[in-house]
């Protein structure tokens, strides 16, 4: 734990906006009370208790509003017992990695099963361990469900969106736990889901649909504010017919996820979409499953058999064969190193050019400041006077040091 009021100095301190070096967080119990350059006031210094953290780099802690499991673990639960174990070590195994708040979202399922996840996972929204649930899904595409089931996919139905609203509500502030929703706004009844989810405080997300350009823009209009990992499980972007991805990137209003692991995208794809938009409209995400911060291996994504290869995730088919992508087995961590220092920088070799100002504060951005915006955690994902004492410090190398979360040191973290 930090003391009340604690003063961290480091090489380097880096917000959604500028770079102090040298720089200097204060703390006071699990609020951040100022940030600087320079030396602080030695009169001031002299009071706190004072951790020098010498050539390492402070960022604010990681945001991930996408992401179905890790460590071997899953988010999608069924009880209030072991599966809730399975999502507190999904939950630390992020942790850990400097992801200081998550979403746990979930695959599509069956009504009953779906409720009784919505319900086991509320209370770990409401207590803090997370951050809320995502549901992605049912309510996709059957022709483009990616690592869903099929057969469970649907299209809304306002009474079973009714019951999960109410598993998910608080009974202390009437905040809901579901935060996010996924659809495929080409559904029949989509654009009123949309408008009954934003009506209950839901964000919602377009994805894993076949509309086209103008389905897409009334799904915005109706209040829909996500692109769920742009690009994938999506028609392409064509000249002809330039579908949703077009769309959602015109538009001011929707932030758009990108699962930037070298894997579900092109490097250059994803650096034009920050180009194109803004960092400010671009959000990160891990989309990650299991197998995060493993090794290669078999895992389960909801009822789907995951064989990970080369540390590639891709589903099993009916014949045993490898088929489509099934999620991501990234970090937060490892993505902000991609993007800080480009490809080849989630690889050993320690030896690059130094990133410039504006391309830390972009990292930043994309992997903490936008996405906590996104989702109306105004709290987080910055450091700055007021904001929740969320931080990593990152070593010369650009790993993982040690992780800060409310005030407090998180006790595990990567040592590669």
């Amino acid at each position: 734990m930090t003391s009340p009021d604690c003063l961290l100095t480091a090489a380097r301190v880096v917000t959604g906006s500028a770079v102090h070096a040298p720089g200097w967080v204060r703390l006071a119990g699990d609020r951040v009370t100022a940030v600087g350059s320079g030396a602080p006031d030695d009169d001031e210094a002299r009071l706190l208790h004072r951790i020098d953290l010498g050539q390492a780099t402070i960022v604010p802690g990681f945001v991930d509003i996408h992401v179905h499991g890790g460590g071997g673990s899953s988010y999608p639960v069924s009880d209030a017992g072991a599966g809730v174990a399975s999502a507190r070590r999904a939950r630390s195994a992020h942790l850990a990695h400097g992801t200081t708040r998550s979403m746990a979202s979930l695959v599509a399922a069956a009504p009953e099963r779906l409720l009784a996840q919505v319900s086991a996972l509320a209370p770990l929204v409401e207590c803090g361990e997370l951050g809320g649930i995502h549901l992605e899904g049912p309510w996709l595409s059957a022709g483009r469900a990616g690592a869903h089931d099929p057969a469970v996919l649907r299209a809304p139905d306002p009474a079973e969106i009714a019951d999960l609203l109410d598993a998910g509500r608080s009974e202390t502030d009437g905040r809901n736990a579901i935060a996010v929703v996924t659809l495929a706004p080409e559904l029949p009844g989509a654009i009123d889901a949309i408008e009954q989810f934003v009506a209950a405080g839901v964000r919602v997300g377009i994805g894993h649909t076949d509309a086209d350009a103008a389905c897409t823009r009334r799904a915005i209009d109706a209040g829909a504010t996500l692109a769920t990992h742009l690009f994938n499980a999506m028609p392409p972007l064509h000249h002809r017919q330039p579908g949703p991805v077009l769309a959602l990137m015109h538009d001011p209003r929707v932030t758009l996820e990108l699962v930037a692991d070298g894997t579900h995208l092109d490097p250059e794809l994803a650096r034009w979409v920050v180009m194109s938009a803004g960092a400010q409209r671009v959000a990160l995400v891990t989309d990650a499953m299991a197998a995060a911060g493993q090794g290669d291996g078999d895992y389960r994504l909801g009822d789907l058999d995951v064989a990970v290869r080369d540390g590639v995730a891709r589903l099993r088919d009916e014949t045993g064969g490898i088929g489509a992508i099934a999620g991501s087995t990234a970090t937060m961590d490892r993505l902000f190193r991609l993007w800080l220092l480009g490809e080849g920088g989630g690889g050993t070799d320690d030896t690059f050019e130094p990133p410039s100002v504006a391309r830390w504060v972009e990292a930043v951005r994309v992997t903490a400041t936008t996405p906590a915006r996104a989702v109306g955690w105004v709290d987080s994902g910055d450091l700055a006077t007021g904001m929740r004492a969320d931080l990593v410090v990152l070593d010369p190398a650009v790993r993982v040091q040690r992780v800060m979360r409310g005030g407090a040191w998180v006790a595990d973290h990567p040592t590669t």
